[in-house]
């Protein structure tokens, strides 16, 4: 059922390059936050909050820059209540000053030691000294939801009158509950009447149905962060607000949501802080499917078991051959590579890939294809496209980790030297150096799965691999050489992908 009276339109501000960034562990540099925000505006988003220009000339100079590209969105610097903070923002030219000061009486006392008093001529004295300089002015009472709320609504109303153009009202600490947010914003109308926005934490894990409480409220802009980043437990995610609104509310947003996944990634890799796997529109395993009764409704209608098509926010569906996968899922992978068993192959074959899975191994796809060539009878691995020949790494404490492979590709065989921060960095970007004309893929993930004990431990890696198309091959390789298991999930991986392509050209 669709939610009740929500707002036809919603803006979107994003704070990834300031609360975003504010995520402990989260590290930007300048040419990180220009190419981030080059994204945002590619995706649509309406506000871009650069940064906090007073907190050092680094930042001013960033927010500067960013603001020189002449970017699509509204592009917003934050302030404090104060002169010098808002002067700060205004040299960096920005479109908006996003003003704030705390309202709540635990933060007024023991944040900024300042009585209600004070606050409130702080804040009346901000927004009009804003509107002075004629920029746009967004005012927020930090930790609003906590705030006693005949001093909130008279701090809003004295802000308004000053000329606030936007009212953001902060959950600072992630306490509300969508029934209490909905019913906060609906009080807040009835004293102003300037756009209400709402920016949301995730301490209880609420962010974003609190946030959408406050859509149904009222509110009509929504501060997000790509990937929920920000402090503490972050923010409301913008990939799951932004698809809740156009999917479950029907409101319209400017994103473009065919970017949200392209976004995510390049804000996981430049920020280091990476995605979890089963988090909702954009984690690896949102689009995944590997029990019998999901992977036959998907097969069939993929309705049944996605409330969303993978390829409106930028990704393609993934059957995963496990323990709980089913006859049809097993059949369908297979089919998709051009391997067509029998009844009886394809029983045996699902039978041998849940005894796998019961053993806690993660069954890759290279797993499955060599169950199936064992089980029908015929190597797949004999047409090989890449053979390791030979190999040779140099490392050591004052030398730069060098590396030289020799592949035979179809029958050819070609060498090739890289270097790179180790030895496992240099083998593989030797094998791609290589490999780069046969298949156009690059590394999409990289880690040793399971390792066991003792000084001849068993280092398994697990690989991913990915092309231009957002198609993800993984293979696996264990041994107790780190560099040598990694070579070889490498060229499986690659031998994987083009196996594949290669009998899907053949197909048509």
């Amino acid at each position: 059922m669709k939610p009740k009276n929500p707002i036809s339109t919603i803006r979107i501000f994003d704070t990834t390059l300031r609360d975003g960034e504010q995520s402990p562990g989260a590290s930007l540099t300048v040419e990180d936050k220009i190419e981030i925000a080059k994204q945002l505006s590619l995706l649509g988003v309406d506000s871009i909050e650069a940064g906090f220009p007073s907190s050092s000339e680094g930042e001013k100079k960033v927010i500067k820059d960013i603001v020189k590209l002449g970017l699509k969105p509204e592009i917003c610097g934050l302030s404090r209540c104060s002169r010098s903070d808002v002067d700060a923002a205004l040299e960096c030219d920005v479109d908006c000053v996003h003003v704030f000061i705390p309202t709540s009486t635990v933060q007024m006392k023991y944040a900024v030691n300042m009585t209600p008093e004070q606050v409130l001529t702080a804040a009346v004295d901000s927004v009009e000294y804003v509107k002075k300089h004629g920029l746009v002015c967004e005012f927020s009472p930090m930790d609003a939801t906590r705030s006693e709320l005949p001093f909130l609504k008279h701090v809003c109303k004295a802000a308004q009158d000053a000329g606030m153009d936007r009212l953001n009202v902060p959950d600072t600490v992630g306490i509300m509950i969508p029934r209490t947010m909905n019913k906060l914003i609906e009080n807040l109308r009835t004293i102003v009447t300037v756009p209400i926005s709402i920016h949301c934490h995730d301490d209880f894990g609420m962010a974003v149905a609190n946030s959408l409480a406050a859509v149904e409220a009222g509110a009509t802009q929504v501060h997000c962060t790509i990937n929920g980043l920000g402090e503490r437990a972050g923010n409301a995610s913008l990939e799951e607000v932004v698809m809740a609104l156009h999917m479950l509310y029907k409101c319209k947003t400017g994103v473009n949501t065919r970017l949200l996944y392209s976004t995510s990634r390049m804000v996981a890799t430049l920020s280091g802080m990476s995605v979890q796997a089963n988090k909702a529109i954009v984690g690896e395993n949102a689009f995944a499917h590997e029990s019998g009764i999901h992977t036959r409704g998907i097969t069939e209608k993929p309705l049944t078991f996605e409330p969303i098509k993978p390829e409106f926010v930028g990704r393609t569906r993934k059957l995963v051959a496990g323990k709980l996968a089913g006859t049809r899922g097993i059949k369908a992978e297979l089919e998709q590579i051009g391997v067509h068993p029998s009844e009886e192959q394809l029983k045996e074959i699902v039978q041998r890939v849940k005894a796998l899975g019961d053993k806690g191994k993660m069954v890759t796809d290279a797993d499955l294809l060599a169950l199936t060539s064992s089980v029908m009878g015929q190597v797949l691995g004999e047409e090989k496209i890449v053979q390791l020949s030979d190999l040779a790494v140099i490392t050591g404490v004052k030398v730069i980790p060098t590396a030289s492979v020799r592949l035979i590709l179809d029958g050819k065989e070609y060498v090739a030297a890289e270097t790179g921060v180790g030895p496992v960095d240099a083998v593989l970007k030797s094998i791609q150096k290589l490999t780069s004309s046969l298949a156009n893929v690059r590394l999409n993930e990289y880690r040793l799965e399971a390792i066991t004990g003792g000084s001849n431990a068993v280092a398994e890696v697990v690989i991913k691999v990915e092309d231009e198309k957002g198609n993800i091959v993984s293979a696996r390789a264990a041994r107790e050489d780190i560099v040598m298991a990694s070579v070889e999930a490498m060229i499986n991986g690659i031998n994987k992908y083009l196996i594949m392509n290669r009998k899907q050209a053949n197909k048509k």
